[in-house]
């Protein structure tokens, strides 16, 4: 089983979501099951809502999974487990105040050493520990050897015990640390293979010690990829009127060596490899993400295309599809349609023909093609070249546009009535 473990204390980004995004694809390859686990231990910075706004996010960008569990759910196991720890000596109390490991910092960084625990508490006597009636933090033992571990992106890695360390496993309050949680959870839950970005590279051998000091044995393989240079909310994007398809063509596309350009998500499942991912930095382009978009705006179904807009007619579709020349995203989209069917009082230099225009099209009976409607007020009201075009534009599409007439009039005929009302 993979899993995708998004954090209801900050905004879905884009990172998160190429994240889920190669796990979807890789559990589709190995024909294993997807598992969401919202990490919400850290109850007083999580965002209300916010775990089903990501849940929601999943779904509209179609990543299926075999169900979403919460980190907290597990808290009778994160501490039984501290304490199998502890009876085994393989973690301890620690009573050592923020001041106290502050100094320790403070010291390393003054040396410029890594810093590591001291490990004074792990040498205090039972006795001692019974009577100490100060809260304490609880400790994983530091690793007698180097953590060793083969990432299947990045090669073989190696991390020194000082650099794995003591570390806290449990809060002053007995609520586990992020790695404690981590490492329990994917071993309770059988998790075969991690993807996630390269900023979490040291938590991976910590996590490793964790289970190994559980006596869990089972290889879990890894993948550490590099993080997008812009952390964009998701939510804010499709606000923008960017279609979930483009958005995940693009994440896909993003620092990777691909057979095309524009594709969809069950097609990249036959081709990706995430060995042919970039090892660097990658850069976010809303441009290239406006051009993408674009492109699959393009090729939508036209009904589909009408529905997302407020319509359900194909020729609202194809409508808004003759604007792909001047725009890029649904929201644009959306304004040029709502544009044209406002109320319009004026034309801003042409104000006298914009009233007689309008009048004389109010009076105008049916026609089936625009040179038709074009001769006839051309004949009732005199109006020709500049005047002619320019007013005619305010009054059917509320601004300018490089689309031509003849080729929107089609499309609109049948809702005149309520445009020029």
């Amino acid at each position: 089983m993979l899993r995708f473990a998004p954090s209801p204390t900050q905004d879905f980004t884009i990172g998160k979501l190429r994240i889920a995004i190669f796990n979807y694809i890789l559990a589709k390859q190995k024909n294993e099951k997807l598992l969401i686990r919202i990490e919400d231990i850290e109850k007083e910075k999580n965002i209300e809502g916010k775990d089903k706004e990501i849940l929601e996010l999943l779904a509209l960008f179609s990543i299926d999974y075999e169900h979403a569990v919460y980190e907290s759910e597990n808290l009778k196991y994160h501490q039984k487990l501290a304490m199998q720890l502890m009876t085994n000596k393989k973690a301890f109390s620690c009573f050592c105040s923020d001041e106290k490991l502050d100094e320790l910092r403070k010291k390393a960084e003054d040396e410029n050493q890594v810093f590591s625990y001291d490990g004074f508490c792990q040498n205090l006597s039972d006795e001692t520990v019974l009577n100490v009636t100060a809260p304490f933090t609880v400790r994983a033992v530091k690793p007698q050897e180097n953590i060793k571990f083969n990432d299947l992106f990045k090669g073989e890695l190696s991390y020194t015990p000082d650099e794995v360390d003591s570390f806290i496993i449990l809060n002053h309050d007995k609520t586990p640390t992020y790695n404690y949680a981590c490492a329990i959870d994917d071993m309770l839950y059988d998790i075969s293979t991690i993807i996630r970005e390269e900023i979490y590279l040291e938590d991976t051998p910590r996590q490793i010690h964790l289970r190994a000091l559980l006596g869990y044995t089972k290889n879990i393989d890894y993948i550490h990829i590099p993080t997008i240079n812009e952390q964009i909310s998701v939510k804010e994007l499709i606000d923008e009127g960017f279609l979930p398809s483009a958005i995940a063509n693009y994440l896909v596309l993003l620092g990777n060596n691909t057979p095309t350009e524009i594709f969809t998500l069950e097609e990249a499942i036959e081709w990706f490899d995430i060995k042919n991912l970039s090892k660097e930095i990658v850069v976010f382009d809303i441009n290239k993400l406006k051009e993408i978009n674009k492109k699959h705006l393009e090729t939508i179904d036209d009904m589909r295309l009408s529905k997302i807009i407020g319509f359900a007619d194909e020729d609202i579709g194809k409508l808004a599809k003759l604007f792909l020349e001047e725009v890029d995203t649904i929201k644009e989209i959306k304004e040029k349609i709502n544009l044209i069917f406002s109320p319009k009082s004026t034309c801003i230099g042409f104000e006298e023909q914009f009233v007689e225009l309008k009048l004389s099209m109010q009076d105008a009976p049916y026609f089936e093609d625009f040179d038709q409607l074009n001769n006839y007020i051309t004949e009732k009201t005199g109006l020709k070249d500049e005047e002619l075009s320019k007013t005619l534009k305010c009054i059917l599409i509320g601004s300018d546009t490089k689309v031509k007439l003849s080729d929107i009039y089609p499309l609109i005929k049948n809702y005149l009535g309520e445009i020029i009302k």
